[in-house]
This record gives C-alpha cells, sequence and structure tokens, in this order.
C-alpha cells in the first residue's frame, strides 16, 4: 500500500486515494489486536465503518494483546485468564506484530480446552464452535500472537454481522506520538470521525484531530446489566449467554446512542 507523506502540505487524500482504503467521511476505530476482546472494546468496534488494527506499536504484557479474562456462564465472578505464551524476540521494544506465539500446538490445545469447559454447555456454542476452527488453525500456519488476536476478534465481528473494513496501522503512514500516530492514522483514512474509549478520552489531545477537521467521538456503554462487567471480562460470555443475534441487537443499540456530532472537550 503506497505511504502517503503526512507532513508535506500538498498531501491530499482527494487526489491520491487509495481503493484498498475506506471510503472517506467514515467512522474510525483504532485498537490493539486482543483475544477475544472485552465487550466495550467489541462494542467499540462494532460500532465503527472500519477497525485500523494497531499493530505497529510496542508490545505490553500486562495488556489484552494476548490474553483474555473468561467468565463462566453462570457466575461472571468465576473468571480466569486464557492466555497465548508469547515470546518477543526484540525485547520489551518488541512491536506487537512481530511477538512469537510459544509452543503453537500446545496453545492450540489449550485454547480450546478452556473455550469449551466455559461455554461448551451454552445453546449458541456451536456457532462459536465452527467459527474457531480458523483461528485454532492460525495457531499452527502462522507463528504471530497478533495474527491469531486479530482473528479472534474478526470472527465475533463475523459472528455479529458487522460489514465494516479491518486495515492494519503498519501498512499506513503514521508519526510517533501517543495521540499523533492517532490523528495521522484517523486522517490518512479519511475519517471524519474518531471513536475513542473512556481510558483514551484521559491522554488523547483531540486538537490534533479537529485541526484536521475530525471530530472525536467518546464512546460510552452502559454500566448496568451485562454491560456492569463489560470492561473486565471477554465479551464470550455475552455472546454465550444471549447469542450473536441479540448481541448484535444490544451492540446496535448501543452504536445508535453515541453522539457523533458533537466533538470532545
Amino acid at each position: 500500500m503506497p505511504r502517503t507523506n503526512l507532513s508535506s502540505p500538498t498531501a491530499s487524500t482527494a487526489v491520491s486515494w487509495d481503493p484498498d482504503l475506506p471510503a472517506p467521511g467514515g467512522l474510525c476505530s483504532i485498537h490493539q489486536p486482543n483475544l477475544f476482546p472485552r465487550l466495550t472494546t467489541l462494542a467499540k468496534l462494532f460500532a465503527a465503518d472500519y477497525w485500523i488494527v494497531l499493530d505497529d506499536v510496542q508490545f505490553t504484557r500486562r495488556d489484552y494483546q494476548h490474553r483474555a479474562r473468561l467468565a463462566a456462564l453462570g457466575d461472571p465472578l468465576q473468571r480466569q485468564w486464557l492466555s497465548i505464551p508469547t515470546r518477543l524476540p526484540g525485547g520489551r521494544r518488541t512491536a506487537i506484530r512481530n511477538a512469537l506465539i510459544v509452543d503453537p500446538m500446545r496453545s492450540r490445545r489449550r485454547t480450546m480446552q478452556i473455550l469449551w469447559q466455559y461455554f461448551g454447555s451454552s445453546p449458541h456454542w456451536p456457532a462459536l464452535d465452527q467459527a474457531l476452527v480458523p483461528v485454532l488453525d492460525l495457531f499452527t500456519t502462522t507463528d504471530k500472537t497478533a495474527d491469531v488476536t486479530e482473528a479472534s476478534t474478526r470472527i465475533l465481528l463475523d459472528l455479529l454481522g458487522w460489514k465494516g473494513q479491518v486495515l492494519r496501522s503498519s501498512r499506513l503512514a503514521a508519526r510517533p506520538g501517543r495521540s499523533q500516530r492517532l490523528a495521522d492514522l484517523a486522517a490518512v483514512t479519511g475519517a471524519r470521525s474518531y471513536l475513542c474509549g473512556t481510558g483514551g478520552m484521559k491522554y488523547l489531545e483531540t486538537d490534533l484531530f479537529t485541526s484536521r477537521g475530525i471530530t472525536v467521538t467518546p464512546f460510552r456503554t452502559p454500566t448496568a446489566g451485562g454491560w456492569d462487567s463489560g470492561r473486565a471480562i471477554s465479551a464470550l460470555r455475552a455472546l454465550m449467554l444471549l447469542g450473536p443475534p441479540a448481541l448484535a441487537d444490544a451492540l446496535r443499540a448501543v452504536a445508535a446512542d453515541q453522539d457523533e456530532s458533537r466533538p470532545a472537550v
């Protein structure tokens, strides 16, 4: 994919638009690849027109880039981490896309066993079981943790009927800097608005977006019902309790509640 020189005053998406990019004017979400993401994360991606997978930033072991916190169907407080053992060939500076799976076959078996243990009794398990096939196959066809974790999110979005587009930050032009990188990614893909989670709003330099005509939309989810643990546990529990159609309806309602026209302050 061609890289645009974002520092050039002559750079213009109107005259150099890449057909692989989404149509200009969409709602953009940027997030690291997570293993079976939390409900709030999945809801944010579902609400966006496209997801830029942030795969060229530093891997963080104490995050969700290689692990998911599962919760039992009958008791949301019965929890367990599901992790993909991961090696960082470049040490702490290793980018997410370069992190490697340790013992792929053992990781594959353990992933399937734990998922079955937690969700096999759900009437909606057959749909997930079938969707998991390409994710599990990746354990033996790639050595990259990010390939598996990105796929684990994609299958959930597919089950929910999401029609958006997925891109990777490593294939797009962006300058370093926490907020600068995000603003560049949103700009180069022609976003009209950047959908930002509550954590990101604590540090985001919104002027880097608004100066380029991009609004920042704070993404908020309900706090009652199944959402009370949505920031802590994987969306798999909600999917297996409600089923794909019902959860998709719930996420559409959340997406409709976002005020896209009001810039963040």
